[in-house]
């Protein structure tokens, strides 16, 4: 069985929608589960660079949009690891105790890099 890179890029953006998806609803009634880029809680953030490369994604074009939603995410969860990996930060995470700033630079890296190989085919 081939997975196509089209499926796999689709896949991943839309188990990332729904995991940060779950995490917005969660900050939205507790006001505290997100770590906050100035006053903006970072999961609002992260989850609009899902939504923005799954529909350019689907509609097979806007690749700049793509690149840049997915490349600024990608940007955040460098900085929130590094933070984690550090200490002065604590991101969300897993109900097994993985923190979801690993999870999303191990996502939006693959996206990025399945993009390029998409487009060079």
């Amino acid at each position: 069985m081939k997975i196509s890179s089209y499926s796999l890029i689709l896949f991943l953006l839309i188990i990332g929608t729904i995991g940060v998806g779950g995490l917005v609803i969660e900050e939205m009634q507790t006001g505290s589960s997100c770590p906050k880029i100035g006053m903006l809680p970072a999961c609002y953030i992260i989850l609009f660079c899902f939504l923005v490369p799954l529909v350019a994604h689907l509609k097979k074009k806007w690749n700049m949009l793509y690149f840049l939603f997915t490349g600024l995410a990608f940007l955040i969860a460098i900085m929130a690891s590094v933070m984690q990996y550090l200490g002065p930060s604590e991101c969300p995470k897993t109900d097994g105790g993985i923190p979801m700033c690993y999870l999303s630079l191990v996502i939006f890296s693959l996206l990025i890099t399945l993009k390029i190989v998409q487009i060079k085919k």
